[in-house]
This record gives C-alpha cells, structure tokens and sequence, in this order.
C-alpha cells in the first residue's frame, strides 16, 4: 500500500512537475516555486471542500484507504459501512473526495522535495552567493510540510478532533504563507517608496489579525457552528445571544462533546460563531485601513487595491454564507479568499522590507 501511495502522489506531481519542465522560464527554480504555491493553494482549497462535505472520515483509516490505497480496492468495505449506515461519515464519495486530498498533499510533498534539491544544485552551481537558491527555506517548507501530513493523520486518528483539524488549517495557512515569501524572494519588484517602511509593524500586525481570525473560522467549521447564527447582524434575533464560552473553547476535547463527555450545549456553539462574527469586523476594518494606507504608496498601490478587492469579497461572503444558510460553493470560495488574503498580506510584508534598489533576477512581481 505504501509503495501504491507513493507512486499515486508521484503521478499526481508529475504534471506540475512537467509543467516546469516544459517552460521556457530559464529559472526552472523560480517556476517550480511558484507552481508548488499555486498547487498548494489548490490544496487548500479541497481541503475546505473536503472538511465542508464531512469527507474527513470517508476513509477512516491513514494513510490508505481500508489499508489499500485508493478507494476501488476498498469499495467492498466502503459499500458494507456504507449500507450499514447511510448518512454516516464513509461513503463512496466521501472515501474519493478523501483520497484525492491526500494524494493532493503527497504530491505538494514531491514538488517541495524536488524544490529542496533543486535549490542545493544551483546553490552549489552559484558558488553559494546567490541566497535565492539557499537551501534553507525549501528545507524549512519540507520539515513544515511533514508536520502538516503528520496533523492530517491525526486528524483522522483522532476522528475529527476540533483542536486537530483547526490547527491542521493554520498549518496549511502557514505553508501557504511560507511559499508566497519564498517565491517573492525569487523576482525583482518595482521600486518602493521609502515611506514603505512605515508600513512594516501595521502590515505583520495585519497578518497576526488575519491569523486569529482563521483560527476563528477553524473552529467554527470544526465544531459545525456555522449555522447556530442564522440571522445577521444580530444572532438568534438578539445582539448578545445567550453563550456558553467556556465549553465552546475548550480546546481539547472530542467533537460535539465537552471537556467532561457530555454533549455540547447548542449555547456553546452560539458562542464560537458569535466570537468569529464580532472579530471579523474588526478584521473587516484594519485590514480596509491597512489596504487603503499601502494604496497610498508608491510601488505598493496594486497590491493595496487587491487586499482591499479581497477583504470586501471575504466580508460579503461571510454575510451571505449567514443568509443563505451556508451553501456549499459559498463557503468553500469563504475558505479561498482567506488564503488570498494570506497571500496578498505576505506579499506585502515582504514589499515593506525589500530594499528600494536590487539586482535583476526575472520578471518584476507586480505591486
């Protein structure tokens, strides 16, 4: 089964892998990084849709599916937990949306892979000066990336644990976070006003906001408090609805249950949806100011128009996913643009940083 899985998440990577291949870029390097990102970003994307489908379990065991390693070898055992419960966490849709996120993952693992020993030949080949091919951040990504698959076991193990899987999606926030650094630290930049620097401790304090307010949402989806609001902007017709924070943020414990195995109260959940709903204003507004300062600056405009684009698109989103009782295609696009603003923050943290004048190596990344 190993071996399978292993070949399966080689195959899956063997088209971006092409794709680098094949370009005409003559960084193979700089490709190679910026299609592990977009794949990435893809990752995390089905891996919203997988957790948003109650796909987690549709292969309860890891990293195989049944102990075979896809889910046509196991259709017998699929289809028996299946008939024997058929609204349950294993079906044979679930069990395929299960397993192409994992072979998703596998073959990000392979790109970084390839990425790391990449960067040691054109860093040995560039005598050790060029620090765009230092080994250090591929390895980094890598050590991030087995740390990340190892969550995702547990999350299984574990069946679901709201502690495990919300930290399962910081983690893939962070890798997505490390490889958009990575990759800007591969192009040249348009110049950027020294005003720019004014800009450094707002935009990391942007990016911590940001992070806590996807922990939030993590929590929500995981412990499937999304709909305890149904009404927006009060919450069960009331601005300050009746809350249980302590057994809502609990953090270790089982799903749907407290700290002490009883089932959790449906106030408990009233409150980890209301706290993601009162932070997001102030998510929606700091993050607004910050775009609307970088707009203001020369060589950091677009990227302040596009995190102001994306925090209007995240904010309307959340409100409509209220509204619409949380259709599927809504929230997963809820999900994307949480990372395009992870995206778009480390992008501009790292223009804040970056000198006014550097040497020429590929195209200009635009502001």
């Amino acid at each position: 089964m190993w071996i399978q899985l292993a070949v399966t998440g080689f195959l899956v990577a063997l088209l971006p892998l092409s794709v680098v291949w094949i370009s005409t870029d003559a960084d193979k390097h700089r490709k190679l990084a910026w299609v592990t990102l977009f794949l990435t970003f893809d990752l995390i994307m089905f891996g919203a849709f997988t957790r948003l489908t109650d796909s987690g379990l549709g292969c309860p065991d890891w990293p195989g599916c049944y102990g075979h390693a896809n889910p046509l070898q196991a259709h017998a055992h699929i289809s028996e937990a299946e008939a024997a419960m058929p609204t349950g966490p294993v079906t044979v849709m679930k069990a395929w949306i299960e397993m192409i996120h994992r072979y998703l993952a596998m073959a990000v693992g392979v790109l970084i892979i390839a990425m790391l020993v990449g960067a040691w030949r054109a860093w040995r080949k560039a005598g050790k000066t060029d620090m765009r091919y230092s080994p250090a951040m591929p390895s980094v990504l890598l050590v991030f990336v087995c740390v990340q698959g190892a969550f995702g076991a547990w999350t299984v193990t574990l069946k679901l644990q709201p502690a495990i899987v919300t930290i399962h999606l910081i983690l893939g926030m962070g890798l997505l976070g490390l490889l958009a650094w990575h990759v800007a630290r591969q192009g040249t930049h348009d110049a950027v006003s020294p005003l720019a620097l004014n800009l450094k401790i707002p935009a990391a304090a942007g990016l911590a906001v940001l992070a806590v307010q996807i922990a939030l949402g993590g929590w929500v989806s995981t412990n499937y408090a999304a709909l305890a609001c149904s009404d927006f902007p009060l919450c069960q017709g009331k601005l300050l609805p009746e809350m249980d924070f302590d057994n809502g943020f609990t953090l270790w414990r089982h799903l749907g249950k407290t700290a002490d195995g009883e089932y959790l109260p449906f106030p408990a959940l009233t409150a980890i949806h209301w706290t993601h709903r009162m932070f997001a204003f102030i998510v929606f507004g700091y993050i607004a100011w910050l775009a609307f300062r970088a707009m203001k600056i020369e060589g950091l405009r677009r990227t302040g128009q596009w995190l102001l684009i994306a925090i209007t698109t995240q904010f309307v989103l959340g409100v409509s996913t209220v509204y619409l009782s949380w259709p599927l295609a809504l929230a997963v696009a809820h999900n994307g643009v949480a990372a395009l603003l992870v995206l778009l923050l480390v992008m501009l943290n790292f223009k804040a940083r970056i000198p006014l004048s550097q040497p020429s190596h590929g195209p200009a990344v635009p502001a």
